[in-house]
């Protein structure tokens, strides 16, 4: 089974192996509202921890994708570029933005856990 971990800015990553997926949240898609463009990062690009790496555009407002830890970009979801919308109809699933090949696992373990993060989402409500 894949590990998925969470940042306090409503990224996720599901890790399998050395290599991360990431996507913005649930919670991050409502608060934003209809997704109307994403630009994504290009692949073979490196990207450090907590570096913006991506951006959601949406009817209520532009926010940027920070990687959730440091890495090569090996893929994007091309799909996203056609259709911006699946990030609000599957964001932790077929809305995800890109995979990073990981420069270090410890930084994924530093992230909160799902529990970890509904309880995070419960103090900010």
């Amino acid at each position: 089974m894949a590990t998925k971990r969470y940042t306090k800015d409503h990224e996720w990553i599901r890790l399998n192996g050395d290599v991360g997926v990431v996507g913005i949240t649930t919670y991050a898609q409502s608060q934003l509202g209809d997704v109307v463009f994403v630009e994504l990062p290009k692949v073979g690009v490196r990207i450090a921890k907590g570096a913006e790496a991506a951006v959601v555009e949406s009817v209520k407002a532009a926010s940027e994708i920070y990687a959730p830890a440091g890495g090569e970009v090996i893929a994007v979801n091309d799909a996203l570029e056609a259709a911006p919308a699946t990030v609000n109809e599957d964001a932790e699933g077929s809305g995800w933005f890109f995979e990073l090949r990981l420069a270090d696992l410890k930084e994924v373990e530093e992230l909160m856990s799902e529990d970890a993060y509904q309880h995070y989402l419960e103090t900010i409500a």
